[in-house]
């Protein structure tokens, strides 16, 4: 156990590990409360159905990325917005890439008790970050930046579960995202000036 971890936070951090090695759909409240070390109804003392539970992990997700987002950006205040967005990008891929489970959770809001829990508040600062930067990036006003933002947005999100299934490296051969995240950002915002 952490020190100072409450059982509530322990139960989002074991759920949290389990969702990254097993995947959302098999991760049961009993089998977080065995890896946590106590007793099978001890979790629903915080959390009465495992919907619940996994709306606390998929909220903590969406902390730990943003965290990461605002961490990277501040370091790159200068950059171009291109390079910003970049940036920004990276750090979606690696999140996608270490925190797998939490990753394909988090943007279930058809799964998630999305509006118990606040996701909706969590997730959309994250998406108007990406939709100013591809305003600065790309000034035309057409098509919106907000459409833009979003086509982005589902091409990394693409981008993150194909190249997690191994399916990128095969049609492709590449052996680094960073190829295919290029040729993204040239597809959404034109060629690098």
């Amino acid at each position: 156990m952490h020190a100072d971890e409450g059982l509530r936070e322990r139960l989002i951090r074991v759920g949290g590990e389990l969702l990254d090695n097993e995947g959302p759909s098999r991760v049961s409240l009993r089998e977080i409360a065995r890896h946590a070390g106590v007793s099978h109804g001890a979790p629903r003392r915080y959390f009465p159905t495992h919907l619940e539970l996994l709306s606390a992990i998929a909220r903590d997700g969406f902390t730990d990325l943003a965290a990461r987002a605002n961490s990277t950006l501040t370091g790159t205040t200068g950059d171009h917005p291109r390079a910003r967005l970049a940036a920004l990008a990276r750090v979606y891929l690696d999140f996608a890439a270490t925190r797998r489970g939490r990753y394909e959770l988090m943007f279930r809001h058809d799964l998630l008790e999305s509006g118990h829990l606040g996701l909706r508040e969590l997730s959309l600062p994250l998406f108007r970050l990406l939709t100013d930067l591809v305003a600065q990036a790309r000034p035309e006003p057409e098509p919106p930046a907000e459409v833009v933002a979003a086509a982005l947005w589902a091409n990394l999100h693409g981008l993150a579960q194909l190249w997690n299934w191994g399916s990128l490296t095969l049609a492709t051969g590449a052996t680094d995202p960073d190829v295919l995240l290029d040729a993204t950002l040239t597809a959404h915002l034109g060629p690098a000036a």
